[in-house]
């Protein structure tokens, strides 16, 4: 909006006044003349007479514009180091400083001489400073048509007080933001404090109060001036002779709260300006107290003497940042500068400039020896006795300093309206003061009241504070004692998994040891029982002997299974099984168990099983398998119930026994390995209570889920669930082979090498009778020689 009415605001600015210098030059000598309103003016074409007393109230009006000079000091920190274009370096600290003056004061020129070409065209004094009438008597000058040029100052009015106010809207919406984000530790954002600032803005338009402010504008040259003389005061003199440190450093994890030197030079500058305003000193130096406002350039570096400069920084910056391009912010993890960063203790990190004034936690950790409270407690014991400042750190004490202080206040803001508007009203000024006064005793009583809520809400907020940092404190050694418990629980892991790693092993190694043996005798089981030679009577012997192997066998691939899964290595598989045919032989398998112990064996089947499904057929054989086989062992009479369920792609395995139940004591151990009743007719029967395990992990490994529910001495009941997706048009399945008796062709060489002499003699028993020729060898060396002249067709290793 700036850039794009800038050149019609540009234009609209020069060229009346080109105008009426060509059409009317008389009215520059008559501006030249005017020696105000009341006073006689000098000869046209010649200068006004010189009066002191008002040219001091004049220049007080223009010294209130100062602080537009003042606020670009913060604008030179950014300027690059001098180097060798010093001229250049120099220029630019002009422009951005004392520069404004080429632009002002011409825009001041401009103005009185616009009010004096109103007031000479009868417009009457109250409305010559009015700029709507000062630039429609300019742009009568342009455009004879009245219409028109009322229109076209319209329009020029309009953009400058939008200009005007756009700017003063940003700008204070900068200072608000800046105070209150260091006073209240938040930042709302920006846009609060625009419309905060524009809302004043309309409140002071509608009530007419800047028409009193207006009044003021002495008072608030004064306390500018006192400002910038102070300022200036430490730019150029302090610095220079070396009373403060080199830089500029505006951090406040860097600085006190309050600086004697700056506070100090200002407060007595302002005090000295305002004495001599108020007229103690006379009229003459009432006019010009904005001038006494230069006592800043002695009082400055006497205090800055005085002090050794010691309240400049309250800690230096780390030297090696400097060498660092940028740094990021431990907080909103931007990257900044280094002159933006400061170390904060509270977080261990650096911390940006605008994060430090929004922390309200750390309560100033880095420099406790500069927050305010310590600075007043230091002067006070310089001044006062400790049993007086311990009445006035009392409760009672600080709610009498802090109405004192809030009622001061009001009865200044109230005093200095009432002032204002007695001026203005001399005839109602006993009224306006009498109102002001009970005003003001309402006021007080109000602000006593509401001291005491504050006192009690600040001490409020201290406990609240205490506690949250007892609780923090609390919460980061639980935090701390959690890592070493973690760490510890870590290092059990660790042992833990070494020790199952180590199991696995052993369990691995032992079975490959207890399979050797067993796999012969399994072996000859099988010859001797398909042996015809075999007399019968021992048989019967031979069976149990193969029973007895494949006992073994199971136990040692169930310990297999566990470290399998334990270890997450156990394989699934999913294959299509036709799972009419697989229940009617486990039917098959459980009913014969049952017959021969003379339990009752029922079986349901749900009509919507399907014919095929996908599943680990041997996975779900072993579930099946372990449940029902206990159930048949642990029932000595009564009925043993198989029932299968199928809804929406689930399946639903139930088996129901009356046989000797589960005590309740031992339901919640009956899934750990090893673990088995505590009862005395559980204990003779055979197993190593490993089945319920097996069947719980690999129910788990399926994705489904084992429940189990048992009273003592009447039965219990399993219940398995797993997904079995039903298979509409199965693949086809190969015709079981026929059994292999021999082969057809010349006779094959057959190389077996073992270390096991029952395994070489198992495999010839096995292989000769097909009409195989069977050579054995212990190890490589030996199988290599026997083979020398011999090509064999096959090698068993």
């Amino acid at each position: 909006f700036q850039l794009l009415t800038q050149p019609f605001w540009i234009i609209l600015n020069i060229l009346p006044f080109v105008f009426i210098a060509f059409m009317d030059w008389q009215k520059f000598d008559l501006w030249r003349a005017f020696a105000g309103i009341g006073h006689s003016n000098g000869e046209v074409g010649g200068a006004a007479p010189f009066d002191l007393v008002e040219f001091g109230a004049a220049s007080a009006v223009i010294l209130a514009l100062m602080p537009q000079i003042g606020e670009q000091v913060d604008f030179l920190r950014f300027l690059p180091p001098e180097g060798q274009r010093k001229w250049r370096h120099r220029f630019a600290v002009f422009l951005a400083g004392p520069g404004w003056v080429l632009v002002g004061v011409p825009k001041l020129l401009a103005g009185s001489f616009l009010a004096v070409l109103t007031l000479s065209s009868a417009v009457p004094v109250e409305d010559a400073a009015d700029p709507a009438h000062m630039y429609l008597a300019a742009f009568g000058y342009m455009i004879p048509n009245e219409t028109a040029a009322l229109m076209l100052m319209a329009a020029f009015v309009v953009v400058s007080q939008l200009k005007i106010n756009v700017m003063n809207a940003y700008a204070g919406s900068l200072a608000w933001s800046n105070f209150f984000s260091r006073l209240t530790h938040s930042h709302p954002g920006r846009v609060v404090w625009l419309v905060f600032n524009v809302i004043i803005a309309l409140l002071l338009m509608e009530l007419g109060i800047y028409r009193l402010l207006e009044e003021t504008l002495g008072i608030f040259s004064i306390v500018a001036m006192s400002w910038l003389c102070t300022i200036s005061a430490d730019l150029f003199i302090n610095k220079p002779l070396g009373l403060s440190p080199p830089g500029i450093e505006f951090k406040r994890a860097h600085l006190y709260d309050v600086n004697p030197v700056g506070l100090g030079a200002m407060f007595t500058a302002t005090g000295i300006a305002l004495t001599a305003h108020l007229g103690l000193f006379g009229p003459l130096m009432a006019s010009l107290a904005t001038y006494l406002t230069l006592t800043a350039f002695l009082v400055s570096p006497a205090i800055a003497f005085a002090t050794k400069g010691k309240y400049y920084l309250a800690r230096k910056p780390r030297q090696s940042w400097k060498t660092l391009g940028s740094i990021t912010c431990s907080i909103c993890e931007h990257p900044f500068e280094h002159e933006d960063m400061a170390w904060c203790p509270a977080y261990a990190a650096p911390i940006c400039s605008l994060c430090c004034s929004l922390d309200s936690r750390c309560h100033d950790m880095c420099k406790p020896h500069a927050r305010l409270n310590t600075q007043i407690g230091t002067v006070a014991r310089t001044f006062l006795t400790e049993s007086v400042i311990a009445k006035l750190t009392t409760r009672l004490g600080r709610y009498g300093m802090t109405a004192v202080i809030s009622i001061s206040a009001i009865g200044a803001i109230l005093s200095l309206i009432a002032y204002q508007v007695g001026q203005a009203a001399p005839a109602n000024a006993d009224v306006i003061y009498g109102t002001i006064l009970i005003v003001f005793f309402v006021f007080a009583i109000i602000t006593g009241i509401f001291s005491w809520f504050y006192v009690l809400a600040h001490d409020s907020r201290m406990v609240a504070e205490e506690e949250s940092s007892r609780q923090n404190t609390l919460l980061l050694k639980e935090i701390s004692a959690h890592k070493k418990t973690d760490a510890a629980l870590q290092d059990a892991k660790e042992t833990a998994e070494a020790a199952n790693r180590a199991k696995s092993r052993y369990v691995v190694g032992l079975s490959h040891e207890l399979r050797t043996p067993l796999n012969a005798v399994l072996g000859y089981a099988q010859i001797l029982e398909r042996d015809d030679t075999i007399p019968a009577p021992r048989q019967s012997a031979i069976k149990v002997i193969k029973r007895s192997a494949d006992h073994l066998s199971g136990l040692i691939d169930g310990l297999l299974d566990i470290s399998k899964i334990e270890a997450g290595r156990l394989q699934v598989y999913s294959n299509e099984i036709n799972i009419q045919d697989f229940l009617d032989q486990i039917v098959e398998m459980f009913s014969l168990q049952a017959q021969a112990k003379g339990l009752a064996f029922e079986h349901v089947r749900a009509r919507t099983l399907p014919q095929y499904v996908r599943t680990d057929e041997k996975r779900l054989r072993q579930i099946l398998v372990n449940i029902l086989s206990n159930a048949v062992k642990f029932t000595d009479e009564g009925t043993v119930r198989f029932e299968i369920g199928y809804r929406s792609q689930v399946a639903t395995f139930t088996v129901t026994d009356t046989g000797r139940g589960i005590a309740e004591k031992d339901l919640g151990r009956i899934y750990e390995p090893f673990q088995r009743g505590e009862a005395e007719s559980i204990r003779p029967m055979p197993g190593l209570g490993l089945g319920l395990t097996i069947t719980q992990l690999l129910t788990n490994t399926l994705g489904g889920e084992i429940s189990v529910a048992s009273t003592k001495g009447e039965g219990s009941t399993f219940k398995v669930r797993l997904m079995l997706s039903a298979i509409e048009r199965p693949n086809t399945t190969p015709e079981a082979e026929r059994k292999i008796v021999s082969y057809t062709g010349p006779r094959r060489t057959i190389v077996v090498v073992d270390d096991n002499q029952d395994h070489r003699d198992l495999m010839r028993e096995v292989l000769a009778p097909m009409d195989f020729v069977i050579l054995t060898a212990v190890d490589g060396p030996e199988c290599l020689t026997l083979i020398e002249g011999v090509r064999p067709d096959l090698f068993l290793v």
